[in-house]
């Protein structure tokens, strides 16, 4: 039997849809496509009115962004609009598994999103939160661009790693601790972005509590609280109950305060 000629103007996607790992039509799936053509996976959580600003939560080394619901449903009762995706090599992103030949990809391509939601909404406050390698991402993306962002919220941030945790972990908190010490090659964070809540556990066995300390000594802002959990681990967000219930509870009264002053525009 004949077949037709292929039409040489057709896109190979359309003769092959690009799948996810987890072999999902791509086309299926809100998505962007990073600098590298490498396609990312993304969420969406949006209220039920206008928003009164954007949040953009980076997931830690290991997961993806759907472990953060239960967190950005609590951001959406407040009126925020919560973004996220996959970072390359995560979740139904592509990419080698954990693997990325340039810790600024991350960084990119948060910036790449955080632009393409800006433009849709401009106007809005901006936020970051992040946890564990998605806090290392959150403080380098805020340096990328000082004074873009109203403020931070890192949740055991990667900027100390435990010495018994993987060398990945340790590669990365390397990148936020030449950012974050003083007379280091990446310098230091401008003190305007510097407005955040971080939470940190001292029982944590990947990122050293110490790290959330040294970021509080080199904030100048005034507006920073820090909050440990004793005895908590790594995942405060997903902890016992007391724990979460408690972290919860300050991220809530925290992003309130920020986004009321925000939303006056006099930002924190």
């Amino acid at each position: 039997m004949q077949t037709a000629p292929e039409d040489p103007f057709r896109m190979p996607e359309e003769r092959s849809p690009r799948l996810t790992p987890q072999n999902i039509p791509y086309q299926d799936l809100p998505h962007l496509v990073n600098a590298d053509g490498q396609y990312l996976f993304c969420r969406y959580w949006k209220p039920s009115g206008a928003p009164r600003a954007l949040v953009f939560m980076s997931h830690g080394a290991g997961e993806h962004c759907g472990r953060y619901d239960e967190l950005a449903q609590m951001l959406v009762g407040l009126g925020l609009l919560v973004f996220a995706h996959d970072h390359i090599g995560h979740g139904q992103s592509e990419g080698e598994r954990m693997v990325v030949s340039d810790f600024h990809v991350f960084v990119r391509d948060v910036l790449q999103h955080v632009d393409a939601m800006q433009r849709d909404h401009p106007g809005l406050p901006i936020f970051l939160l992040g946890h564990s390698m998605g806090g290392a991402i959150s403080i380098l993306t805020a340096a990328e661009r000082p004074g873009h962002f109203s403020g931070m919220v890192l949740i055991s941030p990667l900027v100390v790693a435990n010495p018994d945790s993987v060398t990945l972990f340790k590669v990365f908190a390397a990148k936020v601790l030449n950012l974050v010490l003083p007379n280091m090659s990446l310098g230091r964070i401008d003190s305007s972005v510097l407005s955040r809540n971080k939470t940190e556990g001292s029982a944590d066995r990947l990122c050293d509590s110490r790290g959330a300390y040294l970021l509080m000594e080199s904030a100048k802002s005034q507006d920073k609280t820090l909050k440990i959990y004793e005895g908590a681990y790594h995942i405060l967000h997903k902890e016992l109950p007391e724990v979460t219930g408690s972290v919860f509870r300050e991220i809530n009264a925290w992003v309130s305060q920020r986004t009321a002053v925000a939303g006056t525009g006099c930002p924190p």
